[in-house]
């Protein structure tokens, strides 16, 4: 069943206004009739069966049905940090990112991302990432479409970390190491509810300084496997692997 996120200000009682893109979407992309169902999600995180009874222009009303009690979030909240990497990369990371549960990202300018960040068309980028994780949340019937912040510096992301109950960086230097901390081992010391920000450098890695930096502040660096990751690869991999702990090996 088709999944559109309505803002709050357009629920009234039993009754849902829908406008915009997503109107667009229903009335000229679906071709949805009156008395089609579609899923209606609200912001704080709640989900209705919705049935269409009004299609006027641009508008369209829709009533609530029943509503549903999904369980599509991860029981940690996971916000990740990602360096700026090469091309449409950081795309690739919020689609993807999105559908495996993130709820938040933080691009940041590393010392060694090759890819600079251009305040000028800041607008313009928030606009195309907002669009891509909404567009991510419906497809994967996600309850909440994640947060994506401005492109921010290391040491904005360090402040960020304050708010988070667990901080770690992915380093590749503990794949190296004879005594590394895996990812697995940090997982096991974290509980249901508790907020974790992870740190993915850009495609030549952390620097030593940015490195000790993060470690200054109380970021645990943690290895992602034996071999080495593409930027884009490590939020991933980081993301499956906290899916798997915490829905998959304590499901009933």
């Amino acid at each position: 069943m088709q999944r559109y996120f309505v803002p709050a200000h357009t629920w009234a009682d039993k009754t849902i206004k829908i406008t915009g893109d997503d109107a667009h979407h229903i009335m000229r992309v679906m071709r949805f009739q009156v008395g089609d169902e579609i899923i209606c999600n609200h912001p704080d995180g709640q989900a209705a069966i919705c049935k269409i009874t009004i299609l006027d222009n641009q508008v369209v009303f829709a009533d609530i049905v029943s509503w549903l009690n999904d369980r599509t979030e991860l029981p940690v909240n996971v916000a990740i940090a990602q360096a700026l990497p090469k091309s449409d990369k950081l795309e690739w990371v919020l689609q993807k990112g999105t559908e495996l549960g993130a709820n938040c990202f933080l691009p940041f300018q590393a010392a060694r991302s090759i890819v600079k960040w251009d305040e000028k068309r800041k607008d313009k980028k928030l606009k195309r990432w907002h669009k891509i994780v909404k567009e991510a949340s419906e497809q994967s019937h996600r309850n909440k479409i994640p947060t994506v912040e401005p492109c921010r510096g290391l040491k904005e992301v360090i402040e960020v970390g304050k708010n988070f109950d667990v901080m770690l960086f992915a380093y590749e230097e503990e794949a190296k190491a004879d005594h590394y901390q895996s990812l697995g081992s940090v997982l096991q010391r974290i509980q249901n509810r508790q907020s974790i920000l992870i740190c993915i450098g850009p495609e030549g890695g952390f620097s030593n300084e940015e490195a000790n930096m993060l470690k200054e502040n109380k970021f645990k660096p943690v290895r992602l496997g034996p071999r080495i990751l593409r930027a884009e690869t490590a939020a991933l991999y980081t993301l499956a692997s906290i899916s798997y702990h915490f829905e998959e090996m304590r499901c009933s």
